[in-house]
């Protein structure tokens, strides 16, 4: 355990770094390019991109990884073999998928976002070219990622992430006078080639070796082809979420897609560090304990109490000041005091994705550990289909805004049925935990957005720059919702306590 937790310490660090170079890259774009029909069009463009890499991070990763850790255990030379016949071959149906979508994107694009500005349409199309005729080397720098984990390798995937993150940066800021928003793309890719050199040379140097053949052995074969179908659907059914809020946004006001995607960036990184250090240890313990009913009912109740103690201040605090993070992240050059107004209000109707994503994290990975993978995506699938109503029936009315509202209620709906379904093989005193838990955990929040907010509006405050406040609203906000929560829920908060003091022990 000791081990685990050392590298779920490192890959947190590691996701902090990527998540603050993401802003870093997101900061130049609103500062060389602002937010309008433009920006709008790349990040339309960037959403292929997203569901590929999802599709290969965690769709194919999922499936991958347990065979290839399962089979090298018997037959390594044999595996090896496998394991460059299916990296062969999802490369060789990438170049596929390269060459028809190249001719076929002028097509898609504008049939799958409808009424777009003509400028959004132009961008959308051009820069989707261009990743689609790097596709499969987009694949490739995912498909990598999964051999390294197999060897136990974590680091060289995290900075090939960060080369394809800080390179679109680099290049917006050296280029875009030259290229303009396509710089971004550019960087992109060339980022995402240097990380498939670096994956490489890190393959090599453990052993591995590539091999030019397309040959699986029928049993491999079988079992990932199985496996590999519900896997790669149930992966992608939040960028699908996603990708169905930016065609509903593309026909509203110029910017808006950009609007929702800063919003949502600030909402992800509390989930992003924390999810990954919860996929480290909380759902190795649930794994572990899955036939000790009483020891996974006390864990799964633990994950509950983490992510609820941790999230809900941050999603609280994010509603105060909010809109000074966003204008020391975003609001310089081009992105107007305007722009980060309307990316307020996405954030602020976004913000109960914090707390539900944190907790559904919990429930999805107990379920999951029961082997209930089945459950998990036929009640993901239904998440579709309550976004598409509620965008439908709610963006003409109320524009961009409506898409957080419908983001923040399909998120709500998962939690409760995901819960619903868990809690229904638990003890009935598990069930009444988790209110009692609610009803400790918001007083302690309650009193601690107060004073924040009413000390926001002092003049002394309210004028100095957005860091500077930030810098003094932030650590009031933490001693006392540690001060409060230490008296409204001591149980609560001695068990976060020693929580952490377990992972600087490490």
């Amino acid at each position: 355990m000791s081990n685990l937790k050392k590298t779920a310490i490192w890959i947190t660090l590691l996701a902090l770094i990527l998540k603050l170079s993401g802003f870093l890259r997101e900061s130049i774009i609103a500062r060389e390019f602002g937010a309008n029909d433009y920006t709008d069009g790349y990040l339309i463009a960037f959403s292929f991109i997203t569901l590929v890499v999802a599709m290969i991070s965690i769709g194919f990763n999922n499936v991958f990884l347990p065979l290839y850790v399962k089979h090298k255990e018997d037959s390594p030379a044999e595996t090896e073999r496998n394991a460059n016949g299916i990296m062969n071959s999802t490369v060789a149906l990438f170049l596929i998928i390269t060459i028809a979508g190249f001719f076929l994107v002028p097509y898609f694009v504008p049939f799958l976002f409808g009424d777009m500005n003509p400028e959004t349409e132009k961008v959308a199309v051009d820069i989707t070219k261009i990743f689609f005729l790097f596709m499969s080397a987009i694949a490739l720098n995912g498909i990598l990622e999964s051999y390294l984990q197999g060897r136990r390798i974590f680091v060289p995937s995290q900075i090939s992430k960060l080369l394809a993150t800080l390179m679109g940066a680099v290049f917006a800021l050296l280029f875009s006078d030259t290229w303009g928003i396509y710089s971004l793309a550019y960087g992109f890719v060339f980022g995402t080639i240097l990380g498939i050199i670096v994956q490489f040379f890190f393959l090599t140097r453990n052993g591995f070796k590539w091999m030019p053949t397309f040959k699986v052995d029928e049993t491999f074969k079988k079992a990932f082809i199985v496996l590999i179908i519900p896997s790669l659907l149930n992966s992608v059914v939040g960028q699908i979420n996603m990708f169905v809020n930016k065609i509903f946004a593309s026909g509203t006001v110029g910017g808006a897609v950009t609007y929702l995607n800063n919003a949502s960036l600030l909402i992800s990184i509390p989930n992003a560090i924390y999810a990954t250090t919860i996929a480290a240890i909380i759902f190795t313990l649930l794994s572990e304990q899955v036939n000790d009913q009483r020891k996974f009912q006390n864990t799964f109740f633990m994950g509950m109490e983490i992510s609820l103690l941790t999230l809900m201040p941050i999603a609280a605090g994010l509603w105060v000041v909010g809109e000074e993070a966003l204008s020391f992240i975003y609001e310089r050059g081009k992105f107007t005091a305007g722009d980060t107004a309307n990316t307020y209000t996405a954030l602020v109707l976004y913000l109960p994705l914090i707390v539900t994503q944190g907790l559904q994290f919990i429930v999805s990975k107990s379920l999951y550990a029961q082997g209930k993978t089945g459950i998990v995506f036929r009640i993901s699938v239904t998440t579709i289909v309550v976004n598409l109503i509620l965008n439908f029936l709610l963006v003409d009315r109320y524009g961009y805004p409506a898409l957080a509202v419908a983001s923040s209620v399909v998120s709500v709906y998962y939690l409760v049925v995901s819960s619903v379904v868990v809690y229904k093989g638990f003890e009935g005193q598990e069930a009444r935990k988790l209110w009692r838990l609610f009803s400790r955990a918001i007083p302690p929040t309650v009193l601690m957005v107060l004073p924040i907010y009413f000390l926001k509006k002092v003049d002394l405050v309210s004028n100095l720059y957005s860091l500077f406040q930030l810098a003094i609203l932030v650590p009031i906000g933490v001693i006392i919702y540690t001060v409060a929560l230490r008296f409204f829920y001591k149980e609560g908060f001695y068990r976060l306590l020693n929580m952490v003091k377990k992972k600087k022990a490490v």
